[in-house]
C-alpha cells in the first residue's frame, strides 16, 4: 500500500519522540534502499558520499540535480520516509538553499540536512550569522509550503578542524532557535562530549556513525542524549570493501571463496520488486 508523503513525514516524527533512539539507514542506491527496506528499518536517507562513489566520484563533487534525480529514485524505491544528505545546499546564499529545500519536497523527500562547510579549504565553515541565515531562509520556505519539512541544522566543526565544543553548540543552539527541527554534528571525539551536546539543546540530535574510535553503540549513545544514529558512508564503504576483496582473491589467487553456499541471510533478490 502505497504511503502518502505527508503519512511519511508523520512517521518520520514520531521516530524522533519514541521511547529509543532508532537507526537510520544511509543508502547509496536504490537497491540498497530495498534491501534496508526488507531488512525492517524505519526510515532511510541518502548519503553524498556513497552516492558520489556509484558515480566514481569523491564527496562534495556532485551537483545539486545529480543529488536530487538520486533523492527520487531512492524515494521511489521504498515506502519508508526518506530524508537527503544535501551538504551545504549546493550554493552559498540563503535563497539557493532555500530553493534547495523547495525542490526536495518535490523530490518526495521528507527532511535534509544542510551543513555549514562551505567547500572553500581556507574558509571550512560559513561565519556565525552566514550560517544562520541560510538556515532561516530554509526553514521559511519549508514552512511556507504547509508542508511538515524536518530540517537538519548540521554543524562541521569537528570535521574541519575546529575542536571548539563550546562554538559548536552555540551554532547547533542557532540553528535550532532558527527553525531547525534536528541536529547534527559529526566528529565528535567522546561519549562526554555528545552528553555535553545533547544536554544543551531541546530538539533531537543525530549522531553519524563511521569514524573509527568514534562511532559508539546504540545503548551508550542513547544513554547519552542521542535521538537518531545515522550510518553516513559506513555501509557503503564496507560493500566496496568487499568488492575489492572478493576482486582481490579472484586476481591474485584464482579461488572464488566469496562465493559462499547456505548463507544465513535472505537471498537478496527477495528484497527487490
Amino acid at each position: 500500500m502505497s504511503v502518502s508523503q505527508s503519512e511519511k513525514a508523520e512517521i518520520f516524527r514520531q521516530l524522533h519522540e519514541g521511547p529509543e533512539s532508532f537507526i537510520i539507514g544511509n543508502v547509496f542506491d536504490a537497491g540498497s534502499a530495498r534491501i534496508l527496506s526488507g531488512l525492517g528499518y524505519k526510515a532511510l536517507a541518502t548519503s553524498s558520499g556513497g552516492f558520489a562513489g556509484t558515480i566514481g566520484r569523491r564527496d562534495g563533487r556532485i551537483s545539486r540535480d545529480e543529488a536530487l534525480a538520486h533523492a527520487a529514485t531512492v524515494v521511489g524505491a521504498t515506502d519508508l520516509p526518506v530524508s537527503a544528505d544535501f551538504e551545504n545546499g549546493f550554493g552559498d546564499e540563503p535563497e539557493y538553499v532555500a530553493e534547495t529545500i523547495r525542490l526536495a519536497v518535490e523530490a518526495g523527500l521528507v527532511g535534509c540536512t544542510i551543513e555549514d562547510a562551505t567547500k572553500d579549504k581556507d574558509n571550512p565553515i560559513y561565519p556565525f550569522d552566514a550560517a544562520v541565515a541560510r538556515i532561516e531562509a530554509a526553514v521559511a520556505d519549508a514552512d511556507a509550503l504547509g508542508f511538515a519539512f524536518h530540517l537538519t541544522g548540521r554543524c562541521e566543526n569537528f570535521l574541519r578542524g575546529n575542536t571548539d565544543l563550546d562554538d559548536t553548540i552555540r551554532r547547533l543552539k542557532a540553528y535550532e532557535d532558527a527553525g531547525a527541527k534536528f541536529l547534527m554534528a559529526p566528529g565528535l571525539p567522546d561519549l562526554e562530549a555528545v552528553k555535553t551536546v545533547c544536554s544543551a539543546l531541546s530538539k533531537p540530535f543525530n549522531f553519524m556513525v563511521g569514524i573509527p574510535g568514534r562511532s559508539f553503540d546504540v545503548a551508550s549513545l542513547q544513554a547519552s542524549g542521542v535521538r537518531r544514529i545515522s550510518l553516513a558512508t559506513a555501509i557503503y564503504r564496507s560493500a566496496m570493501q568487499a568488492v575489492v576483496d572478493a576482486a582481490t582473491e579472484a586476481r591474485d589467487q584464482g579461488t572464488f571463496g566469496f562465493v559462499k553456499t547456505g548463507l544465513p541471510s535472505p537471498d537478496l533478490a527477495g528484497f527487490m520488486k
